[in-house]
């Protein structure tokens, strides 16, 4: 009786001992500048800290296996920002599916929440691309085991809750995390992700044009258009002054007239893309009495005669890549232009990646998300404009989606946002959020009606523009 007594006592003081020795490690650790514990992390390094009132950022490589299935195989570093609020707060999860902005700037979930960011260079974007480049690599189970890494060892970090979120692919990328790994995240926003279930039929994006805006906005648009391939051969000499002049080439599309073509049958969809209906008074209202000047500068404003130079394409290989390999990408009719004013059509994305790296069309990506949303989805929030072509082929939720959203901001393009949502609606999605984050107010949880951001809006962190990139890349 007395060894059990003993032995007893023994167990209650090594207890008290180790509950003291991890209160100590906690407040050692909650002392130690967040700039160390970030570096101590392995695999981390410092690229640079820049200030910001009220935060730190740090841009940041971590070191990632090139194949996820084969860390020994070789690593490389990808870049990550780290708007650092506290500890104490949630964290949000941010990629653009594309390069990492070295400015700080706060994304719409993390303003509502008040929190953290880290923001994510997608691989093979530069300088995050391994070299060589093995552009098997290059594949969206690969990129979310990045963000599943990335997560693990910022975690005992931030201890709380984290939200993932991205616009277009960004959003696409967000929801590709969530298939591939369920349990990191405790939410996604996903704004304007596109959802390409079937590569080969997009009647839906035909659908789409065919009512979008008004009839005067896209009578004049689509006048536009026509005249640009009916003047071809004037503005094509236009074309070949404008490469000149910048030192622009061809040779991944297969020459000047393929781009030209590319360019201007860019037109309708890069308006709708990156426009509100309340600019239709900027495209020009008689085109065939347009000069050719006008004709050109309406073009070139929206869809950028630069998009299909191989300078133009070289930063956005890694998306095209994507699109011919997995993503899928929009095929739209043009009943409204004469049949021989096109020569080539929609060009689908093996046209814009360069024929030394091989690509081959895997169909069962996009079906296999598409089904694990409808059935699994449990704390995503889909957000679509009115007026983005984009969302014509969007994330639809199933029975089996459960405290899961799929809204859209009337009127709005390719940037909309919670904030832009009906007055309903966007309490809902904010008071959603909140919960997720593990930060609602009391009264929110009583009435979502009264959920707001946590923090003031900032005019230079806070982004609300859709970003603009060269038109038909998500």
């Amino acid at each position: 009786m007395r060894k059990a007594l003993r032995w007893l006592l023994a167990l209650v003081v090594l207890i008290g001992t180790l509950s003291t020795a991890g209160t100590a490690t906690a407040a050692a650790a909650a002392d130690t500048d967040i700039k160390d514990r970030l570096l101590a992390i392995p695999g981390m390094s410092l690229i640079e800290e820049k200030p910001y009132a009220g935060y730190r950022f740090f841009v940041l490589n971590y070191t990632q296996p090139i194949d996820h299935r084969h860390p020994s195989e070789g690593t490389f570093q990808q870049r990550i920002t780290i708007l650092h609020k506290d500890v104490s707060r949630p964290t949000v999860f941010y990629t653009s599916g594309y390069s990492v902005s070295t400015t700080p700037g706060r994304r719409e979930p993390t303003q509502i929440v008040d929190g953290n960011q880290v923001s994510l260079e997608y691989r093979f974007f530069t300088p995050s691309r391994p070299a060589p480049a093995d552009w098997s690599k290059l594949d969206i189970w690969q990129a979310a085991s990045d963000q599943h890494r990335i997560y693990e060892a910022l975690k005992p970090v931030y201890t709380h809750r984290w939200i993932a979120t991205g616009g277009s692919k960004g959003g696409m990328t967000a929801t590709y995390y969530e298939r591939f790994y369920p349990h990191d995240m405790d939410g996604v926003v996903a704004y304007v992700a596109p959802n390409d279930v079937v590569n080969d039929e997009d009647s839906a994006y035909d659908r789409f044009f065919a009512t979008v805006g008004t009839k005067e906005c896209r009578d004049r648009l689509e006048a536009v258009q026509r005249e640009a391939l009916v003047r071809r051969e004037p503005l094509e000499r236009k074309y070949e002054q404008f490469a000149a002049a910048g030192g622009y080439t061809f040779t991944t599309i297969g020459g000047l007239d393929r781009a030209y073509e590319a360019v201007v049958l860019d037109y309708v969809w890069g308006f709708w893309q990156y426009s509100l209906l309340s600019d239709c008074g900027t495209v020009p209202a008689e085109a065939a009495h347009a000069t050719d000047q006008q004709i050109w500068d309406s073009v070139d404003t929206i869809s950028g005669f630069s998009a299909y130079t191989d300078q133009g394409l070289e930063t956005y290989t890694p998306y095209y890549y994507q699109a011919g390999t997995q993503l899928g990408a929009p095929t739209i009719h043009f009943p409204y232009i004469e049949k021989p004013l096109i020569r080539y059509g929609y060009q689908p994305p093996r046209n814009f990646v360069p024929r030394s790296i091989p690509m081959r069309f895997q169909p069962w990506a996009m079906r296999d998300v598409d089904t694990w949303v409808r059935h699994h989805a449990r704390h995503m929030l889909f957000v679509y404009g009115q007026n983005d072509p984009w969302g014509a082929e969007r994330f639809r939720l199933g029975a089996g989606a459960r405290d899961s959203y799929v809204f859209t901001a009337p009127g709005l393009n390719h940037g909309a946002n919670v904030a832009g949502l009906v007055a309903d609606q966007k309490t809902l999605a904010t008071a959603r959020i909140l919960d997720w984050a593990g930060v609602a107010p009391a009264a929110v949880r009583t009435d979502p009606s009264a959920a707001r951001p946590l923090a003031r809006y900032d005019a230079r962190l806070d982004r609300r523009d859709v970003e603009r990139e060269p038109a038909l890349r998500p």
